[in-house]
């Protein structure tokens, strides 16, 4: 049977989402107690994916997992819960065998959580309406080779609450560090730094030197969007992850808005 996970990490605590030798990351974690506990014994055999592959010091409320198993009812999120370190599994569902979380998601939303420091609200907004649409945003990404730089923003939603900004973005998929740098744009137009004469050019043309990405801290995978896929819910895995994101976040008033935004979305 082949299940899916939807989970919630701290990416401060991680190396980055994929796994490397010697490091600590969200999928070693994962993969770590799904062997603990018989789930899978090898990753290969058991065709585990991910949906999104985040940086070093990203964090996420809505990425997904996907592998073969042939003991589902050790997937419950409290069972497995109960043995994984700064990894929450929120969900679980039973899909299709040749599901790929990354190749069947139907779009992708960030949150960005901006410290609002003589930021011009209405040229942010402004500003963020030049990048909706269909754009080659090579000047907005780390480029990899062989991706291709055109992609498809649906919308950027700018939110005040109180000394913070937070800025969703919503796409079909998204390059290396596009979303950081972006903010990294719009806290400039908001600023007066740049205007959207020059977003706009750079959206048109190659430029020689890049904006640099926003601190990846502040960005949150918000959610993964699935066709007629449901994830069934535990009430007591939510209860855990609420209280277990409290205790470590309460502290820093940034942490502090996404868990509000979070907990309400639960």
């Amino acid at each position: 049977m082949r299940i899916a996970l939807k989970i919630a990490y701290d990416g401060t605590g991680f190396y980055g989402f994929q796994r490397q030798p010697g490091l600590r990351t969200v999928e070693g974690e994962v993969i770590r107690v799904l062997k603990k506990l018989g789930i899978i014994e090898d990753i290969r055999e058991a065709n585990f994916k991910g949906a999104s592959r985040t940086d070093r010091g990203v964090s996420a409320f809505g990425n997904v997992i996907a592998f073969d198993t042939n003991r589902p009812d050790l997937t419950e999120p409290r069972i497995l819960n109960h043995y994984l370190n700064d990894v929450w599994v929120l969900g679980n569902a039973s899909v299709p065998e040749d599901f790929h979380p990354r190749f069947w998601a139907m779009g992708k939303v960030y949150r960005y959580y901006l410290f609002n420091e003589g930021i011009d609200l209405v040229k942010l907004k402004s500003c963020a309406e030049l990048f909706i649409g269909e754009h080659d945003f090579s000047n907005f990404a780390r480029l990899e080779e062989f991706k291709n730089p055109v992609r498809v923003i649906r919308r950027i939603d700018v939110i005040p609450r109180g000394r913070i900004i937070m800025i969703e973005v919503e796409g079909e998929s998204f390059l290396w560090e596009m979303v950081r740098r972006i903010v990294t744009a719009l806290k400039f137009c908001g600023m007066g730094i740049f205007s959207e004469e020059e977003i706009s050019f750079m959206l048109k043309e190659k430029v020689d030197k890049k904006l640099p990405p926003a601190p990846p801290e502040n960005l949150v995978l918000w959610q993964i969007k699935y066709e007629n896929i449901e994830f069934k819910k535990d009430s007591y895995a939510i209860e855990k992850v609420k209280r277990e994101f409290f205790e470590r976040f309460r502290m820093h008033l940034t942490r502090a808005a996404i868990f509000e935004d979070w907990i309400t979305s639960l």
